[in-house]
């Protein structure tokens, strides 16, 4: 049985710039990676990765799924813009469903107590394959960290134990 990340963003590029190393390590250690964006019209540099990319419309559209993700990644953009989005990451909050990692800009003031920082040391191979996913997308040059830092709200985790384990 696989570990299961579910990843919702507005753009393919966003996910690449700000969780391509996580996704690529995530997926090398044979957890099943998707990514669901509107369109999903660019999908090759989250292939790079090693995703399953899949439109967010339908996906929203089919109502509840048997398989649940064990972690559930959310642009701060696409948590403010869609309703959905926003109620199914309190409802995963609030009873524990799934671990909920938030990255961008102005996290929402509801999730800023649920949430802490956490940080994930990029692999080499990870940086490697991050920097061809970033050219695929149009994005080519661009550094890329040794770091990527969200906001994760842990199952059965403490705040302070969630500030400890990094992701």
């Amino acid at each position: 049985m696989r570990y299961r990340l579910a990843v919702v963003a507005p753009r393919t590029v966003d996910v690449v710039r700000h969780a391509g190393g996580w996704l690529f390590d995530r997926s090398s250690a044979g957890w099943e990676v998707t990514v669901l964006v509107p369109g999903c019209r660019d999908v090759r540099p989250l292939e790079i990765l090693g995703a399953t990319v899949l439109d967010l419309e339908r996906s929203l559209a089919g109502g509840p799924h048997d398989v649940w993700p064990d972690v559930i990644a959310v642009a701060a953009e696409s948590y403010r813009a869609d309703p959905r989005v926003r109620e199914g990451v309190l409802a995963c909050l609030d009873d524990g469903r799934a671990e909920i990692t938030v990255w961008g800009d102005a996290l929402p003031a509801e999730l800023d107590s649920r949430v802490a920082t956490a940080e994930h040391r990029v692999s080499v191979a990870a940086r490697a394959f991050k920097a061809c996913a970033l050219t695929a997308a149009g994005c080519g040059g661009e550094a890329v960290g040794r770091f990527e830092v969200f906001r994760t709200g842990a199952m059965g985790r403490t705040e302070s134990e969630n500030q400890a384990n990094p992701l």
